[in-house]
């Protein structure tokens, strides 16, 4: 019987790639194929290593009537092996960010993105499928010569977005203050310091009791980690919490409790945190860069200078008037209901229709 294989870079708890290769997973065995999970060794958790497959296991191990399907998305021996693995292939882009925006910040995490955009510019012949989770990956793709792209919006699992809320961060946050809200990777490309700014403004000018909440893992940006400190305390704010990574019903709590979801990142293949906030009825405001517009679909309010006072201003607007509060609540859950009402089995079926067989498995 044959089979389908994922490839990854690594695998992890909480990130996006490996929870949306976990829901494929199960999907293609609900199917009734064979599937796995391969990722580099040094790159999965010790605690999840039962749940994947070595990386190096994988050329033995994918026969040649099998699919195999890798997610770009940073450099990885994994997009080096690919090319001459057995079986029909599938490439799913997730974006890879440019080196620039970690020069002078992390410089391996610069090397790893600028081998991964190079290693991705050479496979732009090697799948017979390719998909990408946006149109603005799509286009991407399309520079570097990959032809025929389609979309493939990222297949999320709303059961685990919508984990109960931890109680004890609904009582500490939930305390009617002005709760200023990001999520996601504490890295450069997501202009944490253009947060710092309006929260500065906010708290300055709007709100004195407004306060900053960040979570998300710093673990190989410390540096730019501490410059976020740096830059709080050149403003003087207070009540501004980098947390780290934390839990899923903590960040469930997070987004219950949060007077606006503040979004100033410049690069975004997708951003999940969009559709996480817009999942706990959370108010969007971001920066329309890269996909961001694009994932939003028309709801949220986007911002397309970085006029640090208005947006102050504007979350203390959505705080203070109701009207415009549920007018943009309800443009977020009709946008949230079309992306709910995907049938993810059949669009995924379609896009790997050309390397499935015909008949059932």
């Amino acid at each position: 019987m044959p089979a389908i294989h994922q490839l990854v870079a690594g695998f992890s708890s909480g990130d996006a790639i490996s929870n949306e290769a976990r829901t494929l997973r199960a999907l293609f065995r609900s199917w009734g194929y064979s599937s796995e999970i391969y990722a580099e060794a040094r790159r999965i958790l010790p605690e999840l290593r039962g749940e994947v497959r070595d990386l190096r296991l994988a050329p033995a191990e994918i026969a040649t009537e099998d699919v195999v399907l890798l997610h770009l998305s940073i450099g990885s021996d994994a997009n080096d092996i690919f090319p001459a693995l057995r079986g029909r292939k599938a490439i799913l882009y997730h974006n890879i960010t440019p080196a620039e925006y970690f020069r002078g910040i992390q410089e391996q995490i610069a090397r790893t993105l600028a081998r991964g955009r190079e290693q991705a510019a050479r496979l732009a012949d090697v799948a017979e499928v390719v998909l990408a989770d946006s149109a603005y990956n799509a286009a991407e793709l399309a520079v570097w010569g990959y032809r025929d792209v389609r979309v493939f919006p990222l297949a999320l699992d709303f059961d685990f977005i919508g984990t109960p809320p931890d109680r004890a961060t609904l009582r500490k946050y939930g305390d009617g203050r002005t709760n200023v809200l990001f999520v996601g990777r504490g890295a450069p490309n997501k202009r944490i310091e253009d947060v710092i700014a309006v929260f500065y403004y906010l708290q300055r000018y709007v709100d004195p009791n407004a306060r900053f909440i960040h979570a998300g893992s710093y673990a190989g940006t410390e540096r730019y980690q501490a410059l976020l400190y740096t830059h709080l305390r050149d403003l003087r704010a207070r009540d501004a919490e980098l947390l780290g990574a934390v839990p899923q019903a903590v960040l469930s709590a997070l987004y219950r409790t949060a007077t606006v979801f503040l979004c100033m990142s410049e690069h975004e293949g997708f951003c999940i945190p969009l559709i996480e906030a817009m999942t706990h009825d959370t108010p969007v405001i971001a920066y329309a860069a890269a996909a961001v517009p694009e994932t939003l679909g028309g709801a949220g309010v986007l911002v397309r200078e970085k006029r640090f006072d208005r947006i102050a201003e504007l979350i203390g607007e959505l705080k203070r008037d109701s009207a415009l509060r549920e007018a943009v609540l309800r443009r977020q859950r009709e946008r949230l209901a079309r992306f709910r009402a995907r049938n993810v089995e059949s669009e995924l079926r379609a896009h790997l229709a050309p390397l499935l067989r015909k008949e059932s498995p």
